[in-house]
């Protein structure tokens, strides 16, 4: 049946199994507890840790999003997608426990290191449960709820974060694991293990050659990877551009908070509108309005250009919400979802850590203009390479249809 175009709620997801309803809410409940990671350096200060010292922990933070999305992709295949969830969310609350009660800073960069890698284990995971529970033609939208998910719960904790920190740093780290262990309660009563076959998972080993020998799965990979790098601009360069045009960190948190307003009012609608339009085709244009919006950043100098430039790219993030998981999830064979997935969320890690480390040296040590300028250029252009794409994934997709 094809999906609905109807512009409310139900409409866009109304016919997706429990199975990724449960995700949903599940994330939601972990979303609400991602409060220590904004709040990290304020909390470093308050126990001594200031200067060089922060950036190891950061670091450590940053380095655990590269490992663990390698480590659940193969584990989602090898074990299952409910036991990698599992280990990841028991891990993630254990290590929240560990950075709390760390005594140095090289504890707590290890506390930092597990928690990262340990969370971001869950991710592959959940996707390739999603993968398993809908068909390729509702993949798109089962990932939009994910996302939808991700950001009602981001968007509520940038809220609470604030008012638990002046009460004691200590509630950030025990609403942190207890979302974690409630979400993990939720995959033990809620979910069920997809059947695999044993055949399956013998089949092409159990490492990433499988992934490796796709040749579609590599070009597209490198493209989504920078288009991933240019919306991560907005999380680590726009901080730096309202301070240095003299507004308060308040201007920040307002620029956030009509992101956030925009996603989760939007974003049922946009996935409900675009249900009929050609994916790659609809990602191509939401990826080329996140690098306007992302470049317009540097034409700002007041309130209304910041609002401006992220009304722009929240409505690029908007038309995107699923596309490139459900892409990259309809070229995996049904025995490697987990490393396929596992590829695309370290493809992610990759991003935002190249933000962190590229993007703010491009734009601190050469000129902000050079960084604005490169978002534009490498936005539209993997933008319109992806599109260049769309040929060959179809013709993959009825051949998987046909066989």
């Amino acid at each position: 049946m094809p999906p609905s175009t109807r512009t409310t709620t139900p409409s866009a997801f109304r016919d997706l199994p429990s199975a990724v309803w449960t995700i949903f809410a599940g994330t939601i409940v972990n979303r609400l507890g991602y409060l220590v990671t904004p709040f990290l350096v304020f909390f470093l200060a308050s126990r001594g840790v200031t200067g060089g010292d922060t950036s190891y922990v950061l670091g450590a933070l940053g380095a655990g999003n590269l490992i663990g999305p390698a480590v659940g992709g193969v584990l989602a295949d090898r074990i299952g997608r409910r036991p990698t969830m599992l280990i990841g969310l028991i891990g993630a609350a254990a290590a929240q426990g560990a950075l709390f009660l760390a005594p140095g800073v090289w504890t707590m960069a290890a506390a930092a290191l597990l928690i990262s890698a340990a969370g971001s284990t869950v991710s592959p995971a959940a996707f390739a449960l999603l993968a398993d529970a809908v068909d390729s033609e509702r993949r798109r939208r089962a990932y939009a709820l994910f996302g939808w998910g991700v950001n009602i719960g981001t968007a509520v904790a940038g809220v609470l974060g604030g008012y638990l920190a002046a009460q004691g740093y200590w509630l950030l780290f025990a609403v942190d694991a207890g979302s974690m262990l409630l979400y993990a309660l939720v995959v033990t009563v809620r979910l069920k293990e997809p059947k695999r076959e044993a055949s399956q998972r013998r089949k092409d080993g159990i490492g990433y050659g499988v992934v490796f020998r796709d040749r579609l799965a590599l070009l597209l990979l490198p493209l989504f990877g920078v288009q991933l790098f240019v919306y991560s601009l907005t999380e680590v360069a726009l901080p730096l551009a309202v301070r240095d045009s003299g507004l308060s960190p308040a201007v920040y948190g307002a620029m956030a908070a009509v992101n956030a307003v925009m996603v989760v009012a939007l974003q049922p609608f946009a996935t409900a509108w675009l249900a009929r339009v050609p994916q790659l085709v609809v990602q191509s244009a939401g990826s080329a309005l996140i690098a306007v919006g992302v470049a317009l950043t540097g034409l700002a100098d007041s309130v209304a250009g910041y609002t401006v430039s992220v009304v722009v790219w929240s409505l690029g993030e908007v038309v995107v919400a699923g596309i490139a998981a459900g892409v990259f999830a309809n070229l995996a064979p049904e025995h490697a979802r987990g490393r396929y997935q596992g590829a695309f969320s370290w493809t992610w890690g990759m991003a935002r850590f190249a933000a962190l480390t590229l993007g703010v040296t491009v734009y601190t040590a050469v000129t902000p203009a050079t960084l604005w300028w490169t978002a534009l250029v490498a936005g539209t252009a993997t933008a319109a390479a992806t599109l260049t794409l769309k040929t060959r994934i179809e013709r993959r997709a009825a051949h998987d249809l046909a066989a």
